[in-house]
């Protein structure tokens, strides 16, 4: 992959990676934090992988063409 695929795919995977891991983190340690955090990190993480789906097919298709 070249050009803006090169840096848009580590880029989406990566906020992927971090929003999982923050909403794990929010999820185990409870309290307050865990009771705000953990859900909406997860739907964020949602997204994120959403947008990083999307990456992934325009990247694919942009080779094929």
């Amino acid at each position: 992959m070249s050009g803006p695929f090169a840096f848009l795919i580590p880029i989406s995977l990566g906020a992927v990676l971090v929003a999982l891991a923050v909403g794990l983190f929010a999820l185990f340690r409870g309290g307050d934090f865990g009771r705000s955090w953990s859900n909406r990190m997860m739907r964020i993480r949602v997204l994120t992988q959403f947008v990083a789906i999307l990456v992934l097919v325009a990247a694919f298709w942009w080779a094929r063409r």
